[in-house]
């Protein structure tokens, strides 16, 4: 089982957003921004956590509560790496 780097998670979100015509911040503000500034929706979470179990090859157990603290770029990355460890 192979996991994904965050840099690899964010190039996949980067992806998502690119196929609606909408882009992913980069620089050093690009984690601190808002998804609901720049489109991101839950689907999208969606679309993006289905591209990161298909690459590392293994679901990822997402909680309700977990999920209702993401509101930046930064959570939705960090979430999705952490969920490769566990």
């Amino acid at each position: 089982m192979q996991s994904m780097s965050r840099a690899q998670v964010r190039d996949q979100m980067a992806q998502v957003l690119a196929a609606q015509g909408k882009r992913l911040p980069g620089g050093e503000t690009g984690d601190s921004a808002e998804l609901a500034e720049i489109g991101f929706r839950s689907l999208d979470f969606s679309e993006l956590a289905l591209r990161v179990e298909d690459e590392v090859g293994m679901e990822l157990n997402f909680e309700a509560a977990g999920l209702r603290a993401i509101t930046t770029v930064g959570d939705v990355l960090d979430l999705l790496v952490e969920l490769q460890q566990s």
